[in-house]
This record gives C-alpha cells, structure tokens and sequence, in this order.
C-alpha cells in the first residue's frame, strides 16, 4: 500500500468505469424530455441504476497535500475527522413509475415505446393470468387439487417482464411467476396437467402443484425452499458469459427471500464475476405473514445492490409500462455489458400467500380491498389501452367468457388423464437405479399391497 498526497479534489482522480452512465438512447421513446423528473431513466444519465464499480490503481507520484490510500480495492480518500456512515439516506430511493394509478402517462415520464398488438396480447395475458388464478383456486377449494398459489395483484410484473425479455433468457423463478411461462407458450391444458399431477405432467407429478417447469421454454422448475434458485441463476449467467451467448439469466424472488443467505452469496458472486443477471424482486409487502417493516431497516431492496456494486432500480411494479421499460432497459445492459442489474418491484399480495393461508389473520381487509380495487395493475393498463382506442368493453367480454371455458375445460381434461406410474417415483435421477432405491421401491409395494386403503387408488401400479 501506498500513501499519496494531493492539492487536487480526491474523487476527480478514482477510477470508474464511465461507462455505467451510459444507455443506448434507442431503449427509450422520449430521452430529451424537459420535464424529466430527478430519479427516472435518461437516455444519457441513469441515476436510477445505482452502481460504479472501483478498480485498484498502481501508485503514482503525487502533489503533497490531502491523503489518498492507494488500497487493493481502490483508491480511497483519508480523512482526519471520524465521522460514521449513517444508517440510512436523509430521502428514500424514489420508485420510477409511467402511468398513475387512473392508467394516465405521467407528464415526463420516458419510456419504451409499444405497439397496439403487443398492449393488446399483454393486457390480455393479464387477464389470462387473472382468470386462470381465479378457476384453478377454486378448483383446490372443492378438493379437485391439493394447493394453489395466485399470483392476484402481481400480473404486471409477470407479463410485462416476460414481454421485455427474449426466449432465449433463462428464468428462475420463484413461485408466483406462471405468467412468464404463459407469455412463451405454456398452454392453460399444461398449467392443468401439472397441478393435477397426471401422466402429462412434465414432473412427472412429483411435484406440487404450481411447481411449473418447461426445458422447451428455458423455464427451470419452481423449487419450494425459498432464495435457493438466485445462485442457480448467477451460475447459469457465468455459463451464457463463458459461452458468449447473447442472452441473460433473470431470477425472481420476494422480499422474504433477500433475507436469506442465497441471496447475498448471490449478489456478491454476479457483481464480482460480472455475469449477465437479472435479479427481480417482487416487493409485494408481506412474506407471508411478516410484514416489510419487521423484514428489513433498509430502504427496502435497492439499496443493496448499490452495497454489492449492482446497478439497480427501484420500480412501481403495479405499472405495466414501467415494468416493461426498467426490464428492457436492464436486459439490454446486462446483455451488452455483461452486468448484473437488480431491479425492486413495489408491488402489493392481493390474495392470500396459498390455499393454506388466511391473510385476513395478519393484515386488515380494507387494506386489502383497497390494493385490489384502487392499485389494480390490470385494470389500470386497461385503462391506458381504452384511452387509446384499443379495447372495449365488448373485447373484454368476449376474452373472459372465452378464457373460462377454455380453463373449465383443461380442468375436465386433466382430470381425467391417468396418474403417473409408480415406478416414476424412483426415475430420472440415476442412470440406473442405485440398489437403494430399489429395495425403497419394492418395499412401497408392499406396503401398498397390505394397506391399499391408505393410499390413492388412482395411482397404477
């Protein structure tokens, strides 16, 4: 280490990759707007996407006057006054957001410019996803399936995000991203085949339901235990980095999951690797039934990427036009850059956390009521498309009375497809089955020859 001193100001002389400020004014519809608001993205500035990473300097000769510490990690100013970072910002991250909650583009707001067909098949994956959530819990209510999980309130996030990336991006998820998988081409009768566990289930129905997966898709297959797919997916980029693909991994997770280890492993290992990620976090307020504030100090989400040297961005995931465009904006420079981008977005739980939780039990209804009714991200970018002569109320009758029937009947069709042999308890891990795994095998026969009544008898042997 070495210590220098100069009469110059301290921080004209880090060193910082400029390029970090930079994005292709092509991602955005309106980059020169004068009404721009301090913390939206710019097509010069992105103030937004916080992150400059420090690279270690070689030492040099330089004027007597003000320390600098020439460290490993960078060169760092000395000071003689002990003064402790504070806890927290005096003003929050401020959250970029396009259309109010009446579905009107904010004066200033910039954007990703989309077309009337996509609106139009975005909005209507919306209401897919709506409809579907809506039949399918109903369907585990009257015991036709053992669990569901809804992804009500979060639609946007869902399908807007899907919109803005490309098949060739591989996805993590969570498990309240189903519309991703709708967005590729996921049909309504393979959503059904899988919570109903049938011999066209691609798990095999090894799985819970909503414990979707699809190779075809690059949709990797919903795992229960929380944050544990965030590596998976920083490691999955290092791979597309090695190989130069032209493609990123993105990763979706809630604010309970930022608490967990994988989390933080995860982070630290994109920034200093620099992988092509996507870290999305759906901020929807409660892990389960532990509220934001008792989940972290912080302000919120986004102030840990700037902690791990990530680019990142806080976002109203309730907007369908902000998700679309701070999600292409991220793709593009993960992609180009070969970064990792950590996107928060504020959005808000408006079902139950599963079929095997009464949210009513922790929270008020009237808050409830009040995030469905009022903040509605669905209804509020049908209130974008009408106001530009895309939809009516007729379109929208005809797509949910179609929907319905299409998802009552995948449901009639699932039911009646036989159940997954047995022996699929026991495959797809070994090439050959391990002598283990045989003996568990023949002793789950004959137990079930003994006991048959203690289990399910539309399971063929």
């Amino acid at each position: 280490m070495a210590t220098h001193f100069t009469k110059t100001r301290i921080l004209s002389r880090v060193k910082a990759n400029k390029s970090l400020w930079s994005l292709p004014s092509t991602l955005l519809s309106n980059p020169s707007s004068p009404t721009k608001p301090q913390n939206v993205i710019l097509g010069r500035l992105v103030p937004f996407f916080l992150a400059r990473r420090y690279e270690s300097v070689e030492a040099c000769n330089v004027e007597d006057g003000d320390q600098v510490l020439d460290f490993p990690g960078g060169r760092v100013a000395l000071s003689p006054e002990m003064r402790f970072i504070p806890e927290s910002a005096q003003e929050r991250i401020s959250c970029y957001r396009v259309l109010d909650d009446r579905g009107q583009l904010i004066d200033g707001s910039t954007f990703k410019d989309i077309s009337k067909e996509l609106a139009i098949k975005m909005y209507s994956q919306m209401v897919t996803l709506q409809v579907m959530d809506t039949i399918f819990y109903e369907a585990q209510r009257q015991g036709r399936i053992s669990f569901y999980l809804t992804s009500i309130g979060e639609e946007a996030i869902n399908i807007a995000s899907a919109a803005a990336l490309t098949g060739d991006d591989v996805v993590f998820p969570q498990y309240r991203e189903p519309g991703i998988l709708l967005w590729r081409g996921f049909t309504l009768q393979e959503f059904a085949n899988q919570c109903f566990g049938n011999k066209a289930d691609y798990g095999k129905g090894r799985q819970m339901p909503i414990h979707y997966g699809s190779n075809k898709l690059n949709y990797f297959t919903v795992s229960s235990p929380i944050a544990t797919q965030i590596p998976h997916a920083v490691g999955a980029a290092y791979s597309l980095k090695m190989d130069k693909r032209n493609a990123c991994a993105v990763t979706f997770f809630g604010d309970g999951g930022t608490s967990e280890g994988d989390f933080h492993a995860a982070m630290n290992f994109a920034a200093v690797m620099d992988v092509p990620v996507i870290f999305i976090c759906r901020n929807n307020g409660w892990a389960i039934s532990t509220p934001t504030s008792e989940q972290f100090k912080s302000d919120g989400v986004v102030v840990r990427g700037q902690a791990y040297g990530i680019r990142s961005i806080r976002i109203d995931g309730n907007d369908a036009l902000a998700v679309y465009s701070a999600v292409h904006a991220a793709r593009d420079m993960a992609v180009s850059e070969c970064r990792p981008i950590l996107i928060e977005a504020l959005t808000y739980r408006a079902g139950h956390h599963s079929t095997s939780d009464d949210s009513t039990k922790y929270r008020s209804a009237d808050e409830i009521e009040h995030w469905r009714t009022s903040r509605d991200p669905t209804a509020r970018f049908r209130k974008w498309i009408e106001r530009n002569d895309w939809w009516c109320d007729v379109d929208e009758s005809a797509l949910r009375t179609n929907l319905r029937k299409e998802l009552l009947h995948a449901i009639q069709v699932a039911e009646k497809v036989e159940k997954p042999l047995l022996k699929e308890l026991f495959t797809d891990v070994y090439d050959e089955l391990p002598s283990n795994l045989s003996e568990q095998e023949r002793e789950l026969r004959r137990l079930i020859e003994n006991r048959p009544s203690d289990f399910p008898a539309d399971v063929p042997l």
